[in-house]
């Protein structure tokens, strides 16, 4: 192990990657197609088109395409904060007196604050190069909102977001950024669409879940001319581009021939959990290396440890494909904690086939020992982590205090996704201790089961 390592760990310009890593060309067993709700049949790019774009929808159905080049349009985009630094957090180790080395990937050093701006830039890049006039998009706790309005704002596009309800109204602030950069921000489930009319019909006084807004963001994007729908998270071609945090992070570490041991993410739909694993799961499907991979969800939400593996409608309103993956059932609607934009029924059906198969291992945490991670690490690291990202320091600090009780000397390394400014409300409820946790029970979870759809083998 070399000792002389940086604080900061930085690559030069020109070794960011010019390809983005496609981990279903390495897949032994691929994810399972994304099907027609009507007739049960696996999905077209012709099919997909009318909802996304068509070269996302052919990124999309991919399988085979190791690397994917990066438009140079996006590539100048992604210079102004990327590279993004890998740092050893020599402090948080002094703090927890481990023998473990602990790395973070800091996905927090853009205006938007978190890793989503990766994606958001790629998919409005193919939105204007396609012509269209706009898009839709939901999102949980604003991350996705505002790198989307971001990203429209540099191309000149219309952006319309759906955000959850209980998000809308716990962090104002991130609402008006968004605004500010000239998006539409409507608090879902809202009166302005069909489906949104309908939920709150049949749940009066929800406070929403990034499903509902799935739902209501689909049927404004299909029933508006030049409009197209676009995701922040789950879709596999939201993990080709995420792949970018995975990439750099290894090649960061071989700079100076660090090995990682373990590798931390949080999970909500598995965006920058899948874009932080993936080139290193790549390697251990070809038998390269081997890793300890770890997915963190809150326990308020454990679509993975607690939900089942099968077909599932991705919204609420039950419009959109299906997909098979570890879910909690479309219908599932979470607490309204301060989880954030890890509040969604489902899982990736990337990240769930890699679960399934034994090359992940996943844990659920509850938020008021989340927040006591945070706390620390902001403490002691000078930077207020986003309650997502928090859930991978959690873990982190766990995996570390079991290597200072064996006296392994481990690195460990985590995803910090984005940082917390806008997430105040919640710092506020744990300092002034009126936070608690919340645990779906099986009866709760089980109702939402029930009513997965009958798939034909």
């Amino acid at each position: 192990m070399n000792q002389h390592i940086p604080y900061k760990i930085y690559l030069e310009e020109q070794e960011m990657p010019s390809s983005w890593y496609n981990v279903r060309a390495d897949m032994k067993v691929k994810p399972a197609p994304l099907l027609n709700p009507a007739t049960g049949k696996p999905l077209s790019v012709e099919e997909l088109s009318p909802i996304f774009c068509e070269e996302l929808a052919k990124q999309e159905l991919d399988n085979d395409t190791a690397y994917v080049p990066i438009p140079d349009e996006i590539r100048s985009f992604y210079k102004m904060y990327r590279p993004s630094p890998l740092v050893r957090a020599y402090c948080l180790e002094k703090k927890l007196k481990t023998p473990a080395h602990i790395y973070y990937k800091f996905e927090g050093n853009n205006t938007s604050g978190s890793h989503k701006l990766n994606s958001a830039i790629a998919q409005a890049y193919y939105a204007k190069k396609q012509g269209l006039k706009g898009v839709t998009t939901e999102t949980g706790a604003g991350q996705w909102g505002t790198a989307l309005s971001m990203a429209c704002s540099y191309f000149d596009l219309d952006c319309q977001v759906y955000m959850v309800k209980v998000s809308y109204e716990q962090k104002p602030f991130r609402r008006e950024v968004m605004r500010t950069y000239g998006a539409k921000v409507t608090p879902s489930p809202s009166m302005e669409t069909a489906i949104g009319r309908k939920i709150n019909e049949e749940f009066p006084g929800t406070t929403g879940s990034l499903g509902c807004a799935i739902s209501e963001a689909v049927e404004a994007a299909t029933s508006q001319e030049g409009y197209r729908y676009v995701l922040g998270s789950v879709l596999n071609q939201v993990l080709l581009h995420q792949s970018i945090i995975g990439l750099e992070t290894k090649a960061a570490l071989d700079k100076y021939g660090i090995k990682a041991d373990m590798i931390i993410g949080c999970a909500g739909g598995g965006s920058n959990l899948g874009g932080l694993i993936s080139p290193f799961v790549g390697e251990m499907l070809r038998g390269e290396a081997d890793y300890q991979v770890i997915a963190v969800e809150p326990a308020s939400c454990p679509s993975m440890t607690r939900g089942k593996f099968a077909y599932d409608f991705c919204d609420t309103g039950k419009v959109c494909p299906l997909a098979k993956m570890y879910t909690l059932g479309s219908g599932f609607i979470p607490s309204a904690n301060h989880a954030g934009g890890l509040r969604y029924h489902g899982m990736s059906s990337i990240v769930s086939q890699l679960y399934a198969d034994g090359l992940l291992e996943a844990r659920s945490v509850e938020q008021t020992a989340v927040f006591e991670a945070a706390e620390m690490f902001a403490r002691v690291e000078g930077i207020l982590p986003a309650p997502e990202s928090s859930h991978a320091i959690r873990v982190a600090i766990d995996e570390a205090l079991r290597c200072k009780e064996t006296g392994e000397e481990k690195n460990i390394v985590f995803g910090l996704t984005g940082t917390g400014y806008f997430d105040m409300v919640a710092y506020e409820k744990y300092n002034n201790r009126e936070m608690s946790d919340y645990i779906p029970t099986d009866e709760d979870i089980a109702k939402s089961l029930a009513s997965l759809p009958v798939i034909p083998e």
